[in-house]
C-alpha cells in the first residue's frame, strides 16, 4: 500500500522514525462497539506502555505509531477478526506513514482531541480517504472544531461522562441530519444505553452489557437447565452412558455441542461425531470447557444479543488459561482452573442471579470461590488483570501492580492477549 505511505510534503516524521525502535512493555485495551442489535460491529483499540513506573496510555499520541508497528508484527488482524478496528491518531502519527500496514477496509482513525483541524491536516485526512480510511472524532473533545471535522469524518462519537442528557437531545438530532453515524461512548449501564437507542445512535462503546442485573427468583431457561444438567454429570464423573443419555434427550443440545467441539479452537484433529466421541478424544476437562461455552451461545440467547458476552466471557477465559500457563508450566489442572474462573465469572450477568448464588448451585473448590467472590488467591490475580485489561479508562494503574506481582511483562502479556483474541474469535463464529 505505497500509496497512502507516502508523508505530505514538509510533513515531519517522528512517527515514523518511532517505528523502527523496539518497543517494550505494551500491552492492549480492546473494548468493543456494537450496532443497534448489541451484535458486534468493532473494537476500539488502545496500546499501553508500562516499561517504567506506572503504566502510560498511548492511545494515538505520537508513540504510538511504533506501538502499531509493533502489534502489526503480532499480526494486528488477529486482535479483531473480522470487526472493524478503531485507531486514535494525533496530528504526527496522522501525517507519519504508518498506515501501510493496517487493513484500511476495517480501519477507522479517531481524531484525538489535540489535532487542530487546520488546512494541512484537513487535507491529508482527504487523502487517506480517497484510500478507503475512515475517520471518527468525538463531539465534546473538539468543540468548535468539529464543525471543520464534519466534511471529512464517518462517525462522531459522543462520551456519555462529559455531555449531559440535555446536550445530547439537541446534538444527537443535528448530528444525525448531516448523515454520520453516531457512536455513544462509556454507555454503563442499559438505561444509558436505551436513552441512545431511542436518539437514534448507531454504535455503542462500553461494557453495560456486562454489568449483573439480578432479578429475584430468576429461573434458568430450558436450554441452560440442559447444559447444567449435563455440566453436573460431566463434572460428577458420571459413565459415558449417562452422559450420553442425557444429551439424546435435547437433539439441540447435542448439535450445538457438536458444533463448538468441532471448531479449530478445540483442536481436535479429527471430526467428532457423537458425544460419546468427544469424551474419548477430548476428556472431560475439555468437554466441562465446551459445555461452560454453550451455556453463553444457548438457544434461548442465540443470535445479536449472545455474542458479546460470549465474546467477553470466552476471551477472558482463554487469556486466564494462557496466562496460568505460562505461569504455572506443566500444571495443566491450573491452567484449566483459570479457564473456568473466566466462564463463570460472568455467569451472573448470563443468569441474572447473583455470584453467591451462582457459587451455591455450582459446586466448586475453595481457590474458585475466592476468586469470584473476592478477586483473591492465584486466580483472583489472574481475574482481577483480565478485567483491569477490558476497561479502556482508568485501568492503566491496576495493570503494571498486577503484572510485577505476577512477574511478567507487558510484552508477554501482549502475546497472550492476542493469542486470547484469535481463539475467541473463533468460537464465536462456531457459537452464535
Amino acid at each position: 500500500m505505497t500509496d497512502t505511505a507516502a508523508s505530505p510534503e514538509g510533513a515531519s516524521q517522528p512517527a515514523f522514525q518511532s517505528a523502527s525502535q523496539p518497543l517494550r512493555n505494551f500491552y492492549l485495551g480492546r473494548q468493543p462497539v456494537l450496532d443497534r442489535n448489541q451484535a458486534l460491529f468493532g473494537y476500539e483499540l488502545l496500546f499501553r506502555g508500562s516499561a517504567q513506573g506506572p503504566a502510560q496510555i498511548d492511545s494515538g499520541l505520537s508513540a504510538s505509531a511504533g506501538v502499531l508497528h509493533h502489534a502489526s508484527q503480532l499480526g494486528l488482524p488477529r486482535a479483531i477478526g473480522d470487526a472493524t478496528a478503531f485507531l486514535n491518531v494525533d496530528t504526527d502519527v496522522l501525517m507519519s506513514d504508518m498506515f501501510a500496514f493496517l487493513p484500511r477496509e476495517r480501519t477507522v482513525l479517531e481524531i484525538v482531541r489535540s489535532v487542530v483541524p487546520d488546512d494541512a491536516v484537513i487535507r491529508r485526512m482527504t487523502e487517506l480517504s480517497t484510500h478507503g480510511f475512515r475517520f471518527a472524532a468525538e463531539a465534546s473533545a473538539h468543540g468548535p472544531g468539529l464543525a471543520r471535522l464534519l466534511p471529512v469524518v464517518d462517525f462522531v462519537k459522543m462520551d456519555l461522562r462529559e455531555l449531559p442528557v440535555v446536550s445530547l437531545l439537541s446534538l444527537a438530532p443535528r448530528l444525525r441530519g448531516t448523515g454520520k453515524r453516531l457512536v455513544a461512548e462509556k454507555v454503563e449501564s442499559h438505561s444509558e444505553y436505551r436513552t441512545c437507542l431511542d436518539l437514534g445512535f448507531d454504535y455503542f462503546q462500553g461494557y453495560y452489557f456486562a454489568k449483573p442485573t439480578v432479578i429475584a427468583g430468576r429461573k434458568l431457561s430450558p436450554s441452560q437447565a440442559a447444559v447444567m444438567d449435563l455440566l453436573h454429570l460431566v463434572v460428577s464423573d458420571a459413565d459415558n452412558a449417562a452422559i450420553e443419555r442425557a444429551v439424546k434427550q435435547d437433539v439441540t443440545l447435542g448439535l450445538n455441542l457438536l458444533r463448538l467441539v468441532n471448531t479449530p479452537a478445540a483442536g481436535a484433529g479429527r471430526r467428532i461425531e457423537s458425544v460419546s466421541q468427544a469424551v474419548i478424544l477430548l476428556g472431560r476437562r475439555q468437554l466441562q470447557r465446551w459445555l461452560q461455552i454453550l451455556l453463553y451461545a444457548e438457544q434461548g440467547m442465540r443470535g445479536h444479543n449472545a455474542s458479546p458476552l460470549l465474546m467477553l466471557a470466552t476471551t477472558r477465559a482463554r487469556l486466564m488459561e494462557l496466562l496460568a500457563q505460562r505461569l504455572r508450566p506443566g500444571q495443566r489442572n491450573v491452567a484449566d482452573i483459570a479457564f473456568t474462573v473466566g466462564m463463570m465469572s460472568l455467569m451472573d450477568t448470563l443468569f441474572c442471579i447473583s455470584m453467591q448464588d451462582i457459587v451455591e448451585q455450582i459446586p466448586v473448590i475453595d481457590e474458585v470461590r475466592h476468586a469470584l467472590l473476592v478477586r483473591r488467591g492465584f486466580f483472583g490475580e489472574l481475574l482481577r488483570l483480565a478485567e483491569s485489561l477490558e476497561r479502556i479508562d482508568g485501568a492503566q494503574d491496576e495493570v503494571t501492580p498486577a503484572l510485577h506481582e505476577l512477574s511478567m511483562d507487558g510484552d508477554d502479556l501482549a502475546e497472550l492477549e492476542v493469542s486470547a483474541f484469535e481463539w475467541s474469535d473463533k468460537v464465536v463464529r462456531y457459537a452464535i
